[in-house]
């Protein structure tokens, strides 16, 4: 019995430790970190005779609803013409898309279309090597870049030690057009901004960032968060730097069913489970500040879920001794809290503290869905469209 409770003791502490590690103390020294290190200057603006061939591409299945509205973006785009390649790749749509942008044929927009469906990252890893531009942007369907934004990530390849360039992602809303960033998203923008700082970024926001198109090397067809993968696979294969550039801007709405936005989760956490298979080498201290926040940010929150299981077992265990009885009804009603936080209008300060909680919850529950979906093998690679 005296083994038992001991043992419980140490698991109770030591996933309490862990998760407080994950959410308060690193992003804490992280953000510390960050601001003790100077941001590195933005490198000077380029003349049209001397920027980059430029490739942007955008992979498109069953997007009739935007695919007119994305084009239109993309012709609007401040950058020279005769060094920018619109290209929309088709992954076996169904709909008009097809139909839509070969409307735009005689306009510059050019289509790849497969028509047997494979998946994002299967359709990146064909055509990537098939474009004419030094550099590649790749962006999603739904999200509108700003005018300058390709110009202001492709400033930064001017240092050949720079193989991507991640931009900032404003969320929407779709009904109102209006600036919907909720805390956890700025929190996320918050350490990316410091990550970037120590030269230490993970992963790219995949409705813009530009890649050297030389450090991309292949990508496995069943990746799930091509994204993320792609960014630090180059990195881990050339060692090149990964830059945050907040000033080039683009919008995505957010989706407007919670159901939608936990299904995106559980697949990011099946993919980020699946992505340890070929980026544990950034975990090796050698690599300096980004084997801590890759460790930190990314490895420990997708374990979080079993140190909350471990924390509420050990709880059990325990609830006898004092303390331990308090605790388990404080996460009890956490859990209430959560749960009510879902049917609360955000409008007011109180309703947007308690989604916090709502938050937490739902996002190590969708990791732990995508934990499962990713060991059973049900996580397929090709993504299902989200309705907007």
């Amino acid at each position: 019995m005296q083994l038992l409770h001991t043992s419980a003791l140490v698991v109770f502490w030591g996933c309490a430790a862990l998760i407080g590690y994950a959410y308060i103390v690193y992003p804490v020294l992280l953000v510390t970190l960050g601001w003790l290190r100077r941001a590195s200057a933005a490198p000077r603006e380029l003349n049209d005779a001397d920027l980059p061939s430029v490739s942007v591409l955008v992979v498109a299945h069953n997007e009739e609803s935007v695919i007119r509205e994305r084009i239109d973006n993309l012709l609007a785009l401040e950058y020279p013409k005769d060094k920018l390649e619109l290209v929309i790749a088709s992954d076996s749509s169904r709909d008009r898309t097809v139909d839509i942008v070969n409307e735009y044929s005689g306009r510059g927009i050019q289509l790849i279309a497969f028509t047997e469906r494979t998946g994002k990252s299967a359709v990146l890893d064909a055509v990537i090597p098939r474009l004419k531009g030094s550099i590649a942007v790749l962006s999603d369907a739904n999200t509108m870049m700003e005018p300058p934004a390709v110009r202001r990530l492709v400033r930064w390849f001017q240092n050949p030690k720079v193989g991507v360039v991640c931009g900032k992602l404003v969320l929407t809303d779709p009904v109102t057009g209006t600036n919907v960033d909720s805390v956890y998203w700025r929190f996320e923008t918050l350490l990316k901004r410091a990550e970037g700082r120590l030269g230490a970024l993970l992963g790219a926001n995949g409705g813009i960032y530009a890649i050297r198109r030389s450090v991309f090397q292949g990508l496995s067809h069943d990746t799930i968060v091509d994204d993320f993968v792609i960014p630090l696979l180059a990195r881990v294969r050339t060692g090149c730097a990964i830059i945050y550039d907040e000033s080039a801007i683009a919008c995505e709405e957010t989706p407007p069913e919670i159901a939608v936005e936990f299904r995106r989760r559980a697949r990011i956490g099946a993919g980020g489970f699946q992505s340890l298979a070929v980026l544990w080498p950034l975990l090796d201290p050698r690599n300096g500040w980004i084997a801590l926040t890759f460790f930190s940010h990314k490895v420990l929150r997708w374990l979080c879920p079993f140190f909350l299981i471990g924390l509420v077992a050990a709880n059990l265990v325990l609830v006898n001794k004092g303390f331990y009885g308090v605790s388990l009804l404080a996460g009890l009603v956490l859990a209430a809290v959560a749960l009510l936080g879902q049917y609360l209008s955000l409008g007011s300060s109180a309703g947007r503290a308690l989604r916090l909680t709502t938050m937490f919850a739902t996002m190590n529950a969708a990791l732990l869905v995508g934990f499962f979906r990713w060991a059973s093998g049900r996580q397929r690679a090709a993504w299902d469209r989200t309705a907007r």
